[in-house]
């Protein structure tokens, strides 16, 4: 198993005391360093609203290297207890109706293990504190509809920063 595979193993495999309880949750910025803590979530999402069709876990590491290294790009780790156990993307954007710079999410992902705990909830609050120095006070996502790769569908949701 890589080392890439083995950080989303380990994030399920020590779950079954953790999804009882309220785990401890801590966030933090994502850079290069981090892609194969973040590229294993990214896979687990793809391959969830694909129903299985998705890229290789190298090929997602790869593409995870160049995000997180983008200027226009924010990631995020969630832990629980140290561990990981979500990611979240967030791209720089702009837009006639957000009145010039926003904030897109484009991944965002929790393990199944540990939702329920808030865990998104608190990635797009860190998400929000991260893009108001950077965009206009608009931050953009989807929220529901999501269907397989090939007649995808988004509801499109605004969150206004204050």
């Amino acid at each position: 198993m890589s080392d890439i595979e083995n950080t989303l193993s380990s994030s399920q495999a020590g779950t079954a005391t953790a999804s009882k309880e309220v785990p401890q949750i801590s966030i933090r910025g994502a850079d290069i360093s981090d892609a194969t803590t973040v590229a294993p979530f990214v896979h687990a999402l793809v391959d969830e609203l694909s129903g299985g069709e998705t890229a290789t876990m190298e090929e997602v590491f790869e593409i995870t290297s160049r995000v997180v290294s983008d200027a226009g790009v924010i990631a995020l780790i969630a832990f629980a207890d140290h561990q990981p156990v979500g990611a979240m993307t967030l791209n720089e954007c702009t837009a006639i109706y957000a009145g010039g710079k926003l904030g897109e999410i484009s991944e965002l992902y929790v393990d199944p293990n540990h939702r329920s705990h808030g865990i998104a909830k608190q990635l797009l609050g860190s998400a929000q504190s991260e893009a108001k120095p950077h965009s206009s006070n608009v931050i953009c996502f989807g929220s529901s509809g999501f269907v397989g790769s090939s007649s995808r569908q988004v509801s499109v949701s605004q969150s206004r920063l204050s």
